[in-house]
């Protein structure tokens, strides 16, 4: 009894009812219109006073309600904003853009004729049920107190029927909350078919969240390769100076000199990444590293925090496709960092060859004094995993006698 009182009178029953009342408020201007062509048809110029011709415009007025709703592609927006507030339906149950497609707008057009049509009948129904109830719940008192003014009709004039008022109007009423509840549960379980999203619609929005993810972790790469890198190098930079500031002046005038360059490069790289952030804004000016452009520079810097870094490349990086020569530099970078981060003072060994149409890098170092990575770490080798993976390639990475090889090989020509 308890859960029927709830969905009849309940919070979500009532903001239906709203809505319902809404639709027939809407429904308005649709049966004006069907009036005024009711009403020379049928030689009568009172339609309101006749509850047939009433009918009549009601049912002209929703082919015309469909007819808008078919023409004006913001009527599903609208529709779906109005039942997404008072239906008590989920955000993402409802499509928020226009209908566009023939078939989008098809169905908006038969859930438009439905809000106006249920909306109507139960609008009209709330205006004329509560008055008679409220008269049939009260007619026995005049009737008791022997007030006979008010015209009773000749069957309320018998013993039994003045008592059997006051539960029909009751009736009355909740036969309005009833009908209201159920019209009011069947827009709302129709919305998602009539108003949702199209398969293809789905389709497109799951696309447009992939690209857009995949944007978000290629720059979340790019800040953490470029950024990561740079304080790594820094940190070693300026550790070594401090520990020979008085003994080696000439050293801390090129570490200071590479703590410069690092810093000012990563700045331009970093105001790059967070312009393709910006909507509507342009990517910054700095134009993304590569292996033939830059190996030397990351190298040298690398070099002037005390890390000893041997560099052999056996082919042209100025051959190399810029996508590839721009990834290349990168995974570079992050193992040349890794060797900064747990390796520190120890010799790398960066090998950079061509071998059966591919690509391939290793960095190799001896294990640290603790023989393991510090906690926090491997968001480095998993951008060095993603980047391959996009490319094509394959990644090697791991401990073996003491020392730690990466190894990649990546396609000459990029992904296919």
């Amino acid at each position: 009894m308890r859960e029927f009182a709830r969905s009849v009178f309940g919070r979500t029953a009532r903001r239906r009812w709203i809505h319902l009342i809404l639709g027939g408020a809407l429904a308005m201007p649709y049966v004006l219109v069907g009036a005024v062509v009711v009403g020379p048809l049928t030689g009568s110029r009172q339609v309101f006073s006749e509850l047939p011709l009433q009918l009549a415009s009601f049912a002209l007025g929703l082919p015309l309600a469909a007819l808008t709703a078919l023409l004006f592609p913001l009527a599903r927006p609208l529709e779906a904003a109005a039942a997404r507030a008072l239906c008590g339906l989920a955000p993402d149950a409802l499509d928020q853009g226009p209908a566009r497609t023939p078939a989008a707008r098809g169905r908006t057009a038969a859930w438009f004729t439905l809000h106006l049509g249920f909306g109507g009948i139960v609008a009209g129904m709330s205006l004329a049920v509560p008055p008679l109830a409220l008269v049939l719940i009260v007619l026995p008192v005049p009737a008791v107190l022997g007030d006979a003014r008010l015209g009773l009709p000749e069957v309320l004039g018998r013993p039994w029927a003045l008592p059997l008022c006051p539960p029909a109007g009751a009736a009355l009423l909740l036969a309005l909350a009833g009908c209201a509840a159920g019209c009011g549960t069947l827009l709302a379980r129709w919305a998602p078919a009539l108003l949702g999203p199209t398969p293809e619609d789905r389709l497109a929005a799951a696309e447009a969240r992939a690209a857009d993810l995949a944007v978000r972790n290629r720059l979340a790469r790019e800040l953490h390769d470029s950024v990561g890198h740079a304080l790594s190098a820094v940190t070693l930079q300026a550790g070594a100076a401090r520990r020979v500031l008085d003994s080696d002046p000439e050293f801390v005038r090129e570490a200071l000199a590479a703590i410069e360059d690092t810093t000012r490069r990563t700045v331009g790289e970093l105001d790059a990444v967070l312009g393709l952030l910006r909507d509507g804004d342009t990517p910054g000016t700095a134009p993304a590293p590569t292996l033939a452009a830059d190996l030397d520079g990351l190298v040298r810097r690398t070099r002037a925090g005390g890390q000893r870094v041997t560099a052999t490349v056996t082919t042209d990086p100025a051959a190399l496709p810029p996508l590839v020569s721009r990834e290349a530099y990168r995974i570079v970078q992050e193992g040349l960092s890794n060797a900064l981060r747990h390796a520190a003072g120890e010799p790398v060994a960066v090998r950079i060859g061509c071998a059966g149409g591919r690509l391939e890098i290793t960095v190799e170092n001896p294990l640290g004094a603790a023989g393991v990575s510090r906690p926090g770490g491997g968001h480095g080798l998993r951008g060095i995993a993603d980047r391959v993976r996009l490319l094509g390639g394959e990644c090697r990475a791991g401990a073996s006698g003491g020392t730690w090889r990466l190894h990649v090989r990546l396609p000459w020509k990029g992904p296919a």
